[in-house]
C-alpha cells in the first residue's frame, strides 16, 4: 500500500524499496546509487561532474536549508541523476541564495526524492555496495523494476559526455602556463590554479599529446571526472606520452589515469569513498590532513610494484592508496580533492607543489 501523500518510489536492484515525496524533476531514472556523509555542500554535490549518473544519497537529515547561490556552482551544467534526502527545505535562509534547491533541480533535469530513511539507505549500501536504482512512480511495481534494474547496463561514456567540447582559454595569468585536461573539472580547481599564479588553457578529454605540447604549457592537470578510469585509454595514453617531459598534477580520476599510465592497475571500491572527513596520513612526514572525497575507485597498492610510481599518502579508514609520485618526472596524483568547497582546506598546498615543479623546470630552461 502506498503511504498516503507520497507519489515516489525508490528501487534498489536487490527489490529493497522505499516510498517519498518527489521533488526536483518527475519521470523515472535510472542510476548509481551512492551515498555522501558531508553535512554541508549539497550545492557543489549537486553540480559536481563527478556524480555523473549517480543518485546521491545525503547522510546528513536536512538538506536545502541554505539554498542556492550562484557562484557555489562546480559545473555549468550539473549532470547527477538525483538527490535522495530526508527531509527537503523548500524556505531557505541565506543571504546570497537566489532560489532553492528545488528551482536548481528542475533548471537542470535532476530527480529527487525526500522523506526517505536515508540512514537505512546508507547501511544498505555500506554492507552490500553501490548498486543500480531507478526513481520512479510510487505505483510502479517494485519487483518488475528490480528486473529491469538487474538487466539495465549504466553508460560508460561519461567523460566524453561532461568534458568540454573544444578548448578553452581560462581568466588568469602570471608566471605558468597549464594546460588542464577536462575529464569533468570542477570550477574551483580553476580557481585554485588561477590564485597561483598559472593561466589556464583547459581542454576535452580526447585532446592529443601533440595538441598540449603544440600549447605550450608548463605544467599539465588531469582533472577528477566521473566513472571507471579505464573507459578513458584516450587520456591514459596521452598522459603516458606527457609524462616526463611536463610536470603533471592529478586529482581523482585524474590520479587513477596517472597511474594507470605507469601500468599500475586500479580497482572499485565496494562504496567508495564520498564526504568531507576522510583522515589521509602523508607517508614521507606521518602528518594527517582531514580530505573531500569522491570517488568509486582505488589504486591497487601492490600494482605499484616495478613501475616507478611510489605510493605517498594513505587512507586511514581501509589503508587504501591515496596519493602517488614519481619523482623523476615530476609527476603526482591524489585521490582526493585538495580545491574542496566547501570543506577542509588542509590539502591546498599541493597546488603549490604544483607551481613549485612548474617553477623548477622553468628556472632551468
Amino acid at each position: 500500500m502506498i503511504p498516503r501523500g507520497y507519489d515516489r518510489k525508490l528501487v534498489l536492484e536487490d527489490g529493497t524499496s522505499v516510498f517519498g515525496r518527489g521533488f526536483g524533476c518527475g519521470g523515472e531514472r535510472v542510476f548509481e546509487l551512492v551515498f555522501n556523509t558531508s553535512p554541508v555542500g549539497y550545492q557543489e554535490i549537486l553540480s559536481d561532474p563527478s556524480y555523473t549518473d549517480q543518485g546521491v544519497v545525503m547522510a546528513y537529515p536536512l538538506i536545502g536549508n541554505y539554498g542556492i547561490a550562484e557562484d557555489d556552482f562546480e559545473s555549468k551544467t550539473p549532470s547527477i541523476a538525483a538527490m535522495i534526502v530526508r527531509e527537503y527545505n523548500p524556505e531557505p535562509s541565506n543571504y546570497r541564495s537566489v532560489m532553492d534547491l528545488e528551482a536548481a533541480m528542475l533548471r537542470f533535469g535532476v530527480a529527487g526524492i525526500s522523506e526517505v530513511d536515508t540512514r537505512m539507505l546508507v547501511r544498505h549500501i555500506r554492507d552490500y555496495g553501490s548498486c543500480r536504482a531507478m526513481l520512479t512512480g510510487a505505483g510502479t511495481d517494485a519487483e518488475e523494476a528490480a528486473v529491469r534494474l538487474r538487466e539495465h547496463a549504466l553508460p560508460r561514456d561519461a567523460v566524453s559526455r561532461v568534458s568540454r567540447k573544444a578548448a578553452e582559454r581560462c581568466e588568469g595569468g602570471g608566471r605558468f602556463h597549464v594546460v588542464a585536461i577536462d575529464c569533468g573539472m570542477k570550477e574551483n580547481i580553476l580557481r585554485s590554479l588561477v590564485k597561483r599564479g598559472c593561466g589556464v588553457t583547459v581542454v576535452p578529454w580526447n585532446t592529443t599529446a601533440e595538441e598540449i605540447v603544440a600549447l605550450a604549457p608548463d605544467g599539465v592537470f588531469v582533472s577528477n571526472g566521473p566513472g571507471d578510469p579505464q573507459d578513458v585509454p584516450e587520456v591514459i595514453e596521452t598522459v603516458g606520452k606527457l609524462r616526463g617531459r611536463l610536470p603533471v598534477f592529478g586529482i581523482c580520476l585524474g590520479h587513477q589515469i596517472l597511474a594507470l599510465s605507469y601500468g599500475a592497475r586500479t580497482y572499485k571500491l565496494k562504496f567508495g569513498h564520498r564526504g568531507g572527513n576522510h583522515p589521509v596520513k602523508e607517508l614521507a612526514t606521518d602528518k594527517i590532513e582531514i580530505t573531500s572525497q569522491n570517488h568509486s575507485y582505488a589504486v591497487d597498492a601492490e600494482s605499484l610494484k616495478g613501475t616507478p610510481l611510489e605510493a605517498t599518502h594513505i587512507n586511514l579508514l581501509d589503508g587504501t592508496i591515496e596519493g602517488v609520485e614519481c619523482a623523476r618526472d615530476r609527476a603526482f596524483g591524489v585521490q582526493y580533492h585538495p580545491e574542496s568547497a566547501p570543506g577542509p582546506q588542509d590539502s591546498g598546498h599541493l597546488f603549490d607543489r604544483f607551481a613549485a615543479l612548474m617553477e623548477e623546470v622553468k628556472s632551468r630552461a
